[in-house]
């Protein structure tokens, strides 16, 4: 598989609840065939990495596939009630920031900077 083939496949077994970075998949990669795990040859531009018998032993014998747990205890109607109130404000806050003067701009920043602050009060619980 290309690293990229592995981003989206992961992002796919765990049901949307992981989807690692390039910046952490890439420099994975590296670290398993500088290890002897796996072996990379090009394709096309793009690396194509593949297990050694070495890499297949050792992923035999680990523990459970992480994406297996990304997914499990996430409520995902809440994660998409969540999604889409934050892609509703951002949509709000963006036609604010198109359309708005200035002095509405700084309102809907101030509006934003206050919903932040008081997201991490509920951590604290405050109120």
């Amino acid at each position: 598989m290309h690293g990229y083939e592995m981003i989206q496949e992961i992002g796919e077994r765990s049901g949307g609840a992981w989807k690692p970075s390039p910046g952490s998949v890439y420099p994975t990669l590296q670290l398993l065939e500088d290890e002897g795990l796996i072996t990379s040859e090009s394709e096309g531009g793009k690396k194509l990495f593949t297990l050694t018998d070495a890499g297949r032993t050792e992923a035999e014998s680990g523990a459970e596939a992480p994406w297996e747990d990304a997914g499990r205890g996430v409520d995902w109607e809440a994660m998409h009630e969540i999604r889409q109130a934050g892609f509703g404000l951002m949509e709000a806050f963006g036609q604010v920031w198109k359309t708005g003067s200035a002095d509405q701009r700084q309102k809907a920043l101030g509006v934003i900077n206050d919903a932040r602050k008081k997201l991490y009060l509920i951590l604290a619980d405050e109120d």
